[in-house]
């Protein structure tokens, strides 16, 4: 039986779908210790080593930054490990203090700066990174990457060391090592599946923690758009990609970066990594989607405790639980203290929360050499064999990927890091870990994972759904076959993008850069297409003169949002109000919320749209307001912590959230003070490619590529963004010469 298609709206992993009261008896071990220490931040880069100064100058006089008109930077140098030299230094002129926080946060540091509330997220960091392990891989890492994670730690402390004014929060000096700390695309990747509270509530002895679930009711969705269309379908006979990540607005800068040895990347780079993490080269192109095979799970483990000591059952004998002190720093007003948290390990992986009287142990992929090595060599590759021998190092463990490329490729890997499991176990629940039966197997081959390569309808298709309609659905489909894997290799549902994806792909041809950009800014609501007829049904069964105009208002209403759209405004309104008041009941059913409300009484369904109504007239003066007047782009300041402010210039923007089907995602994930709605996740870095003898491509960036607000580079991709306008990528060097702003060596 096909899954409803609005299952996948979560992204949640699954520890964070349940949540469990705690057995007393296994939650008295936790020893914590609070002490002050003498640990001062310091604020400015230590003095460069004549040696360091040295080799620094030397490397800048071979790398060249080219700003071009938009302040994007086109890094070239001699060698690739002189191009990741200026890649670091020109982000750290875009925006060094998201570049250091990504590293902060990564290496489990943020309640230095932060404060005590944040020891939590640095403990579920420091469970699974450790500067003694990475420091380890550094030193085994073949040659070719020590070379380039110095080059990552030089580019940043030469502009540290060019910068003085520059005061870092935290880390005034980076080593190479750091590099493996953060070595896949989305910062935390696997890691924050672990659930903060029940950490908490474990290991602080607050069982009471674990019951509070803060998750939102609809979260905003984290995931990406990636389609590839094979060239029977294209104008020009080359196939073609669509690069559309779905992350917070300023995530993730636009970049060119290109050595003599080969490294010619162009795309999307997350503050403070030296590889393309969604992008294209000469010869092919990779995008990313947040993936939905199931590569973390969790294992129940019978503990008992003898003379102050912990044990687990496994194979019926008694393992001692690995103990691992844990010291975590925090800032105070009074200066810094530091507790001590006392950590548990399985053979599994460590202990991360307590349900029904057993401890639950978390097992995900933790290869940070690997997973460096292959996102790096991911961008050099150049035809569809080599991207596959790149795919065998079998390390990215959190997301799908659709290539194409010049030869007329286009294909489709759901996940690539993917255990072999027992497949008579229920692996959407803690196993049980007393098993050998339940131990990962090793990794399957990616020859066995869900995949597609040149399937005969012409493209494929992801939009963190189910693989199963990645190249159409219905009878005939050359999308894989459900019942051809195991179940853990796919955990999402289908859903309402999937839907809308499929729709406007099936009868797509003679496809052009623009009309893939148009394809791709199609503006239909899909999950409006199940919510709308139980509403219609329960008006017509109990009219109500108050509700007349709106009902016939959402009865003429094309699905479509649009700036001058009222109904747009009143159906999402609608929505929203449905899932803030009925949202809770959903969780505690375990029903996908979008599932959940179109079973809704007629009472509750009409109610929802007498509140939302009248939302609308107390913050607009009409419930006919236009989607335009309150759907709005806005950027004010560099802060990441962004603010806004109905009382200052914005843009007004059509396209809404992915979770109603807009393929096109903008929504909100702040705390909404202001009456208007300002995007801050969804669309931000975002290319339409063609692949042939030459490449042709266009992107647009949220906002701009420069967090300072003096800078003309600060929001100067903000209007045409809000319109889903595109600017043409200047790829090569002629046309780069065209348009180029300024060109210098770093510390120039």
């Amino acid at each position: 039986m096909i899954a409803s298609y609005r299952t996948g709206n979560s992204t949640f992993k699954k520890s964070d779908k349940r949540f469990f009261s705690l057995n007393k008896k296994i939650t008295a071990f936790g020893f914590l210790c609070c002490t002050s220490i003498n640990l001062a931040f310091a604020q400015s880069a230590p003095a460069a080593t004549s040696g360091e100064l040295a080799r620094w100058k030397a490397t800048a006089q071979k790398v060249t930054i080219t700003r071009d008109q938009w302040g994007i930077p086109h890094v070239s140098g001699k060698s690739d490990a002189d191009a990741v030299f200026g890649l670091l230094y020109a982000q750290a002129e875009d925006d060094f203090k998201r570049v250091e926080l990504n590293y902060i946060n990564a290496l489990g540091r943020l309640a230095e700066v932060e404060g005590e509330a944040e020891i939590w997220r640095d403990l579920r960091m420091k469970l699974f990174i450790q500067p003694a392990e990475l420091k380890a891989q550094y030193a085994k890492s073949p040659a070719w990457l020590k070379q380039l994670m110095t080059a990552f730690a030089d580019g940043l402390n030469y502009y540290l060391h060019t910068h003085p004014e520059v005061k870092p929060r935290l880390i005034t000096h980076f080593e190479p090592w750091m590099a493996l700390a953060f070595s896949e695309g989305s910062i935390g990747g696997d890691i924050e599946s672990v659930n903060l509270k029940q950490l908490e509530a474990l290991y602080g002895r607050r069982p009471e923690l674990a019951m509070f679930d803060q998750r939102p009711l609809l979260p905003e969705p984290r995931g990406s758009n990636g389609f590839a269309i094979a060239p029977s379908r294209t104008a020009n006979g080359q196939a073609m990609l669509w690069i559309n990540p779905h992350t917070s607005f300023y995530f993730r800068p636009e970049v060119q970066v290109s050595s003599e040895q080969g490294l010619n990347a162009y795309g999307a780079v997350t503050w403070g990594q030296f590889f393309v993490y969604q992008g294209f080269n000469q010869y092919n192109g990779w995008m990313h989607t947040s993936n939905a095979a199931d590569v973390i799970d969790e294992f129940a483990l019978t503990t008992t405790q003898k003379e102050g000591k912990y044990f687990y059952l496994y194979e019926g004998k008694q393992r001692p639980l690995k103990v691992v002190e844990q010291i975590l720093p925090y800032k105070t007003a009074a200066g810094m203290a530091s507790r001590k948290i006392t950590t548990y390990f399985s053979h599994h992986g460590p202990v991360v929360r307590a349900a029904d009287g057993k401890w639950i142990a978390v097992q995900l992929m933790n290869e940070p050499l690997k997973a460096l090595m292959q996102s790096y060599l991911r961008t050099k590759t150049r035809d569809y064999a080599g991207f596959r021998k790149v795919m065998d190092l079998r390390a990215n463990s959190s997301n799908n990927t659709v290539y194409a490329d010049r030869d007329g490729n286009i294909a489709y890997f759901h996940g690539n890091f993917v255990p072999r499991r027992n497949p008579q176990l229920d692996w959407t629940q803690p196993v049980d870990g007393s098993l050998r039966a339940a131990d990962w197997q090793g990794l399957h081959p990616v020859k066995d994972i869900i995949q597609l390569h040149n399937p005969a309808n012409g493209w494929v298709q992801n939009t963190n759904n189910w693989p199963f309609s990645a190249a159409g659905t219905g009878p005939g489909s050359a999308s894989p076959r459900q019942q051809d894997y195991p179940h853990y290799m796919w955990t999402n549902g289908e859903n309402a993008r999937g839907i809308h994806a499929v729709k406007v792909l099936k009868d797509a041809k003679n496809l052009t850069v623009d009309s893939m950009i148009q394809l791709a800014y199609d503006s239909e609501l899909t999950a409006f297409d199940p919510l709308l007829p139980p509403l219609f049904a329960a008006y017509d069964s109990a009219p109500d003169v108050a509700l007349a105009a709106q009902i016939q208002s959402l009865r003429a209403w094309d699905k479509r949002a649009s700036l001058n759209s009222t109904a747009t405004s009143l159906a999402i309104y609608w929505a929203q109000d449905l899932v803030q008041t009925h949202g809770a009941e959903a969780r505690r059913k375990n029903i996908p919320v979008l599932d959940y409300l179109p079973n809704l009484s007629a009472p509750e369904l009409l109610a929802a749209l007498q509140r939302a109504s009248a939302r609308l007239q107390t913050d607009f003066g009409n419930w006919q307001t236009p989607w335009g007047e309150i759907n709005r782009f806005q950027r004010l300041s560099g802060e990441i912590d962004a603010e806004y402010d109905d009382g200052k210039p914005s843009w007004p923007v059509a396209f809404a959230s992915g979770n109603w089907g807009s393929l096109a995602n903008f929504g909100m994930v702040a705390k909404q003070t202001t009456k208007r709605i300002y995007g801050d996740r969804g669309n931000s870095f975002v290319a339409a490619v063609s692949f042939g003898p030459r490449i042709q491509a266009k992107s647009i960036l949220a906002g701009g590529v420069s967090s300072d607000p003096k800078s003309p580079h600060f929001n100067d991709q903000g209007e045409m963004y809000s319109k889903g306008e595109f600017k043409d990528v200047l790829f090569y060097p002629e046309d780069l010469a065209k348009h180029t702003e300024r060109k210098y060596h770093p510390g120039q």
